[in-house]
C-alpha cells in the first residue's frame, strides 16, 4: 500500500493535489451524510407518532424532515460517482506510471533474464500489475478504507444517540465478519496463486506458439501445441473451479454474520423501546444506519476475489521491479571521449566468464584489435565466439579480466554512449511489427530521408524497395516474418550503417545471403569498414580473408591467431578447416556437406 501511495503521489497527474483534496472531501462527505440521514427519518417517524392529531403542521414537518432525509441520503450516494470522475485521471495516470516504471524496468534487465524469461507471461505480468493499481485505488483506497471510517461514524452515533450496546454489536458484527473473511481468504490464496500461476502458462504457451508458427507449421506440431495449450487450460479451469467454490463459501459466511448482527441489533433496539428509552423512530435509525455500513461491507464480499487477486498480481508486478539489472552504469561512469576518423580500439585483457547453464566458459582471453582493422573469430558451435561479442557490446560483464574500448574498461562508460558508438547486425535480425523506413531508421530516428536511402543503398535494399508497392512504407511482419533471411539481413545492415557506429559487429551478417548479393555486400562491407573498427563471427572463412586477424576460438580460449596467409602456414586448424570449405566448394554438393562435419564447422557453412 505504501507503494501504492508513493505511485499515486508521482503520477504527474493534472491538479493532482486538488484532486486529492477534493476526493477525499467527497468521501467524507458521503460517509457522514450517509450515517446522519437516517436520524432525520427517525424524527419524521416520531413527530408523526406523537403528533398524529396535529393535521397539517405534523404533516409538513414529517415532510420536511423527510425531503431532508432523501437529500442526504442523495448526497452520500452521488458522492462516490463525483469522486470517481474527479479522482479518474489521478487512478488513470498511477496505471500509466505503473507500466511504464515496469516496462522500463523490464527493458533494463540483463540478458541473461530475458533468454530465461517467457515473454508472454513477462508481458501479463506488466499488465495484470499496473491494472491492478486502479482497482486498488478504488476497491481499497477510496471504498474499503472509508467504510472503517465510517463504521467508527456510525459507532459514535449509535452511542451518543442511542444506546452503546448497540454500537457494540454493531462493531462487534464487523470484527467477526473480518475474522471469517482473513481466515477464508488465507484458506484460498493457494487456489488463487495456483490460477494466476496457471494462468501465465497458458498466456506464455500460447504467445511462444503463436511467435513461432512457422517451425510449428514445419513439423507439423499443431496437435501437440494445442494438446500443451488444452492441458494448461484444463489446469486452469481446475484452479477456477477451486477458488470460485472457496470464493461461494466465503459469500455465504460473511452473509451469515452481517444478517445475525442485524437481527441482533433490531432486537436490542426493540427492547430499548419497550423499557422506553428509544422510540420508534430510533429502531428505524438504527436498521437504516447498520444496513449503510453493511452495503460496502457486502459489496467487498464479492468483489473480495478480484482484491486478492489484484493484490497478488501488484506482489508480481513489485517482485519484477524489485530485481536488480547486472548491467548498470557506474558512479563513475562517464561518456565515450569523441570518435577518432580511424574507428575505436577494443581490447580483451584476460577476460573470464562462464554462464551458469554451461560447463565450459571463456578462460584468459586477451586480444586486441587496432582502430580502423577487421578481427575475425572463428570457431565451433559453443567455443565462446558469442559470448565474446556480447562482452563487447557490454550485454555480459566479464568475470575476470577487462574490456576496453578506447582505452576506458566497458564498466566505466556510459551505457548510452557506448550504444551509440557500437552497432550489430546479428545472424537472425530481429525486426518490428512496423514499416521498412522505421526499422531502418531505428538506429537514429533523427536521420534524414537521403541518410535513411543511402543506408539502405549500401545494403543493397534500393532495388527490392522500390519493387514493392508501398516502398519504405510496406510493413515487414511480426519479426519481419514477410521477409525472407536475407532481406532481413540486408535491413538489419542498413540499420547499422545508419547507425555509423566506430565498432561494427557482424555475427554472420551474410549468412542468409546468395552469392552474388553476399559478395555485393562484402564488397560495400570494405568501403565502410574506413574509418570503423570491425569484429567479425564467421563460419564461411571466405568472407574473412581479408580480416586483419583471425582468431580460433575452441572451448573458450584462442586456439590459434594471425591473418588468413599466417594461419595456412601454421597447418593447424583453421587450415584445415580452410581446406575442407574449400575442398567442398570445389566438389560442390553432398561430398562438400560431407565435409561439414567438421568440428569447426556446421553443415550449412560446409554445404
Amino acid at each position: 500500500m505504501a507503494d501504492l501511495i508513493r505511485l499515486v503521489l508521482r503520477s504527474r497527474a493534472q491538479g493532482l493535489k486538488t484532486r486529492l483534496g477534493v476526493a477525499l472531501f467527497l468521501v467524507l462527505l458521503g460517509k457522514w451524510t450517509g450515517v446522519i440521514g437516517p436520524l432525520l427519518i427517525s424524527r419524521a417517524i416520531d413527530r408523526l407518532n406523537v403528533g398524529h392529531s396535529g393535521g397539517h403542521a405534523v404533516f409538513v414537518a414529517f415532510a420536511g424532515l423527510a425531503l431532508g432525509w432523501v437529500g442526504l441520503r442523495f448526497i452520500a450516494n452521488a458522492a462516490p460517482y463525483l469522486r470517481d470522475s474527479i479522482f479518474t485521471p489521478v487512478s488513470q495516470m498511477a496505471l500509466v506510471q505503473s507500466s511504464m516504471e515496469t516496462f522500463a524496468h523490464a527493458l533494463s534487465l540483463s540478458l541473461n533474464f530475458h533468454q530465461g524469461k517467457q515473454t508472454g507471461g513477462l508481458a501479463r505480468v506488466i499488465d495484470r500489475g499496473a491494472r491492478s493499481t486502479d482497482f486498488l485505488l478504488r476497491s481499497v483506497v477510496l471504498n474499503l478504507g472509508p467504510t472503517v471510517l465510517e463504521l467508527l461514524m456510525a459507532a459514535y452515533v449509535l452511542t451518543s444517540r442511542f444506546n452503546w450496546r448497540l454500537a457494540v454489536v454493531a462493531i462487534a458484527t464487523i470484527v467477526i465478519y473480518i475474522a471469517f473473511t482473513f481466515s477464508i481468504s488465507n484458506w484460498r490464496i493457494k487456489h488463487r496463486r495456483a490460477l494466476n500461476d496457471a494462468d501465465s502458462l497458458a498466456a506464455g504457451l500460447a504467445v511462444d506458439s503463436l511467435m513461432n508458427y512457422e517451425t510449428i507449421k514445419t513439423f507439423g506440431a499443431e496437435p501437440r501445441m494445442v494438446a500443451g495449450y488444452e492441458r494448461a487450460l484444463t489446469d486452469y479451469a481446475g484452479a477456477a473451479i477451486k477458488a470460485n467454490t472457496s470464493l461461494q463459501l466465503l459469500n455465504g459466511v460473511q452473509a451469515v454474520v452481517l444478517n445475525i448482527g442485524l437481527a441482533l441489533v433490531t432486537i436490542l433496539a426493540g427492547m430499548e423501546v419497550l423499557a422506553g428509552r428509544m422510540s420508534l423512530g430510533g429502531v428505524t435509525a438504527c436498521i437504516l444506519i447498520l444496513q449503510q455500513v453493511y452495503a460496502p461491507l457486502f459489496s467487498l464480499g464479492m468483489n473480495y476475489r478480484e482484491i486478492r487477486q489484484a493484490f497478488i498480481d501488484m506482489e508480481q508486478m513489485l517482485d519484477l521491479r524489485a530485481l536488480k539489472p547486472e548491467i548498470t552504469d557506474s558512479p563513475q561512469a562517464r561518456p565515450l571521449p569523441p570518435a577518432s576518423l580511424r574507428g575505436a580500439q577494443l581490447s580483451f585483457a584476460g577476460v573470464g566468464f562462464q554462464h551458469s547453464a554451461r560447463s565450459v566458459g571463456l578462460t584468459d582471453v586477451s586480444f586486441d584489435v587496432a582502430p580502423g582493422s577487421t578481427t575475425a573469430l572463428v570457431g565451433p558451435s559453443g567455443s565462446g565466439k558469442t559470448t565474446i561479442v556480447r562482452l563487447a557490446l557490454r550485454l555480459l560483464d566479464p568475470q575476470a579480466g577487462r574490456v576496453l574500448i578506447d582505452g576506458m574498461d566497458l564498466r566505466d562508460v556510459s551505457q548510452d554512449s557506448l550504444r551509440r558508438a557500437v552497432a550489430l547486425v546479428p545472424q537472425d535480425v530481429a525486426l518490428f511489427n512496423d514499416t521498412l523506413w522505421a526499422n531502418i531508421a531505428f538506429a537514429n530516428p533523427a536521420a534524414s530521408a537521403e541518410a535513411v536511402w543511402a543506408a539502405a543503398e549500401a545494403a543493397e535494399l534500393a532495388s527490392f524497395i522500390d519493387g514493392l508497392p508501398y516502398k519504405m512504407e510496406t510493413r515487414v511482419g511480426e519479426r519481419g516474418l514477410k521477409l525472407s533471411g536475407g532481406e532481413r539481413q540486408r535491413v538489419g545492415l542498413a540499420r547499422a550503417l545508419l547507425a555509423n557506429p566506430r565498432l561494427l559487429v557482424l555475427d554472420e551478417a551474410t549468412s542468409a545471403l546468395d552469392g552474388p548479393t553476399e559478395a555485393a555486400i562484402q564488397a560495400t562491407l570494405r568501403k565502410v569498414r574506413a574509418g570503423r573498427t570491425t569484429l567479425v563471427v564467421a563460419h564461411r572463412l571466405s568472407t574473412i580473408v581479408d580480416a586483419d586477424q583471425i582468431l580460433v576460438i575452441r572451448r573458450g580460449r584462442i586456439a590459434e591467431r594471425g591473418s588468413h596467409a599466417e594461419l595456412l602456414e601454421k597447418a593447424g586448424e583453421y587450415a584445415a578447416l580452410w581446406r575442407r570449405q574449400t575442398r567442398g566448394h570445389e566438389a560442390g554438393g553432398a561430398r562438400g556437406a560431407k565435409g561439414g562435419a567438421s568440428p569447426l564447422a556446421s553443415p550449412a557453412t560446409s554445404a
